[in-house]
């Protein structure tokens, strides 16, 4: 697979989102270092992010992997990742800020950690890029 347009931005959604997920996630933290500005902002920025990403990943096939009309595995992460927003969105709009919380974590550390692991995998693009530079180091 190569660097096409499309996974360019891809990319740099899933790693911009990776990157402010944290900010968002601590700026909320209970007690008098809470930061409702800077949680909100980079909250929207992450949820944005999260959306294109899910988006421009409905367009990325690939056909070494095992895969379904050019769908992997992987691609389960795009209705979780969407219907997991929309829930998040949901629970907060009934003021069940616990659930949201929960949501935006698992959201997080699944949709952003969990498959960011899954493409250092040998046969995706980013997996080759690392595993040759390893390999020739």
């Amino acid at each position: 697979m190569q660097l096409t347009p499309l996974i360019a931005v891809h990319m740099s959604c899933a790693i911009a989102a990776t990157a402010i997920g944290p900010i968002a996630l601590w700026a909320r933290r209970s007690g008098s270092a809470a930061r409702p500005g800077l949680h909100r902002a980079a909250g929207y920025a992450f949820v944005l992010l999260m959306v294109a990403t899910a988006i421009t990943a409905l367009f990325i096939r690939d056909h070494k992997l095992p895969n379904w009309q050019g769908f992997t595995p992987i691609h389960l992460l795009i209705p979780l990742t969407l219907t997991g927003l929309v829930y998040a969105f949901w629970s907060l709009s009934r003021g069940r800020i616990d659930q949201h919380r929960h949501t935006m974590r698992r959201l997080y550390f699944g949709a952003c950690v969990t498959a960011g692991i899954f493409t250092l995998v040998p046969g995706r693009l980013i997996g080759d890029w690392v595993w040759q530079q390893v390999l020739v180091l």
